[in-house]
Formats: C-alpha cells, sequence, structure tokens
C-alpha cells in the first residue's frame, strides 16, 4: 500500500541528495569510520534513501563484501539503482518492517535519517534481528539530535510532522524487546547515535 510517507519521500526523491552539504558528507565518512565498517561485510542499508552512504560502505566492504539498500519509496530506491551500478551494491524497493531477507543474511545494519520514519519501529527492530546474523550491531544515526529532529520535522511539516526517535529509555526497551543487548546511545547536538548487538 503507498501510504503518506511514501508519497512525500518519492516527491522529494529527485531533490534530496543536495539537503547534503559536504560537511555533512565529512561526518558520514567519519561516522562510517567509527561503527567498524570492515572489508568483506554484506551490510543492509535500513531506509537507504538515494543512496547518500552507499560509496562510503562499497569502498569500505570492497570487493569482497555487499551493501544492499532498502528503501519503502519506489522513487528513492530507483534513484540509488541509477545513482550506484556497482557490482557490490544492490537496491530492494521493501518496507523495514517485511525485509524480504532470510534470516541471519547480514553482518550490520546501519539506518541513516530513516529510523523516525518507519511505521512500526518495534516490528522494524524485530526484522532487524532477524536478519542479522548473531553478534552482529545495528547502527541508528541521524546528523541531529532527538529535539533538533524534532524542530526540523515540525518545520517541514505534512507526513512527518510526528515522527520523532524515542525517548532513550523506551528505545533500549525496544531494543531489548527485539533481543539486542549493549545498547549505547549518544544524542546531543549535531548527532544521534545508537548502537546495539544482535544476541540471536
Amino acid at each position: 500500500m503507498h501510504d503518506k510517507h511514501q508519497a512525500f519521500f518519492d516527491k522529494l526523491a529527485e531533490e534530496w541528495d543536495y539537503t547534503f552539504t559536504a560537511e555533512d558528507l565529512d561526518r558520514l565518512r567519519h561516522l562510517v569510520g567509527k561503527i567498524g565498517v570492515t572489508e568483506g561485510m554484506h551490510i543492509l542499508d535500513l531506509g537507504c534513501g538515494t543512496g547518500i552512504l552507499f560509496d562510503m560502505l562499497r569502498r569500505a566492504v570492497g570487493e569482497s563484501g555487499f551493501v544492499t539498500g532498502v528503501d519503502f519509496s519506489f522513487e528513492m530506491a530507483q534513484k540509488a539503482r541509477r545513482n550506484f551500478p556497482f557490482p557490490n551494491v544492490s537496491v530492494v524497493d521493501a518496507d523495514a518492517t517485511a525485509l524480504p531477507f532470510a534470516d541471519s543474511s547480514f553482518d550490520m545494519i546501519v539506518a541513516f535519517a530513516s529510523f523516525p520514519h518507519f511505521s512500526n519501529q518495534q516490528r522494524a527492530l524485530d526484522e532487524a534481528h532477524r536478519v542479522l546474523k548473531a553478534n552482529s550491531k545495528i547502527n541508528i544515526i541521524q546528523l541531529e539530535s532527538t529535539k533538533e529532529m524534532v524542530e526540523i520535522h515540525h518545520k517541514v511539516g505534512g507526513a512527518v510532522t510526528d515522527d520523532d526517535i524515542p525517548s532513550e529509555e523506551t528505545l533500549r526497551e525496544m531494543l531489548q524487546k527485539s533481543k539486542f543487548v549493549n545498547e549505547q546511545i549518544e544524542d546531543h547536538p549535531g548527532l544521534f547515535l545508537a548502537v546495539a548487538t544482535n544476541s540471536k
């Protein structure tokens, strides 16, 4: 079903890349290094948009690794495919709450600028747990604090007005419910980063 969020992001797809500055991209490159992406990994970019992280991730995993992007916006997914026609990158038009992958398929999940927009965040975490290998990590990343993000979404309005990340306490409970452990959460101006390990 094509809901209001899909329609919202479909309309933004063509101009989405231009919303990220050179400074944003530098910060993202630093974060990709910080979260421990290594050669040979198979990474799921959950809510990949137009593939902002693809070039950083595909270079980090190398020819022996693979990056799979998922987005529920058909237009975002199509743009990502056009932007990154590389042998170690693929894009799937799918929803984070119903991932079309086998259990224990991935070495890491990265959800950049996407988690607030998932229709059912708990279900998305359940699916992340399912498709991640044992002891692998999920990384939820925003280039703004939760407070800044709420202000941005209220300003933008429309479908994303009420999209946010739960409080730290609630997010920890949600991660634990989906069988993640060792949650580490940073939330300060310019960054939100939640990292947790799959306890499968």
